[in-house]
């Protein structure tokens, strides 16, 4: 539901931005011009876990994920290779929390229940092709590639599921999608975006005893979030 409300509003503001654009003292006119620029960037994300099953010893396995909202922050570098073409490098933090719920468990005793808080070092590489520029707005897409690490993820821990603890692996690939649109106001530019992030490596570090209630019948668990991401530069 709350996906569906942010880019709801994120088409609104886009829709609503366009049509009341009408000609007009430009700002910032050389704005674009400098091969380099910096900014910042604040944002809010529901990330959640895709889960794929592979064939397993336990049957019926059910592991349902729940995400709260989480915060992204981050710095903007920017390198104009054309004029409709941008290379942005944009280090920063991703945290949220999520819940998986292992619901084929039933022994209460060992519980069925992992709340997993997690913050990323997000490291993008990301293109950015802008249109060209329409008195005060430039709509555009962008798409690139991540290394993120797992401050969180366990993955040292000697102790697995059976004590307790859920683990993930620490360094893990993404990529990145999204579309935006850059408005140029009098003293700066803000660049709101809406994003997708998609895992490509599995990120969950198997128990170290099998067979696992847990792991065992996970072929395949990557975050899958949307982010809103309000640049300023």
């Amino acid at each position: 539901m709350l996906k569906k409300i942010l880019l709801f509003s994120f088409f609104l503001l886009i829709i609503s931005t366009v049509f009341a654009q009408k000609e007009k003292i430009e700002n910032l006119p050389n704005f674009d011009k400098p091969l380099f620029h910096y900014g910042f960037y604040l944002g809010l994300n529901d990330n959640n876990f895709k889960i794929d099953y592979k064939p397993s010893s336990i049957a019926n396995p059910d592991i349902e994920s729940s995400s709260s909202i989480g915060f992204n922050v981050g710095l903007i570098a920017d390198l104009r290779l054309h004029k409709n073409i941008n290379l942005r490098f944009e280090p920063g933090l991703i945290s949220n929390t999520k819940t998986l719920r292992f619901k084929h468990i039933t022994n209460e005793v060992e519980g069925t229940r992992e709340d997993v808080g997690n913050t990323y070092l997000h490291l993008p590489l990301v293109f950015k092709f802008s249109t060209d520029r329409l008195n005060n707005i430039r709509p555009y897409v962008l798409g690139g590639f991540s290394y993120d690490y797992n401050f969180s993820s366990n993955e040292s821990n000697g102790d697995d599921n059976f004590a307790g603890q859920f683990r993930q692996k620490s360094s893990n690939l993404m990529y990145e999608l999204g579309i935006g649109i850059d408005l140029y106001l009098p003293y700066f530019k803000l660049s709101p975006s809406i994003r997708g992030l998609f895992a490509i490596n599995n990120e969950l570090k198997y128990d170290n005893s099998s067979p696992s209630q847990w792991t065992d019948p996970i072929n395949y668990m990557g975050t899958r979030g949307i982010f809103l991401h309000l640049a300023f530069e």
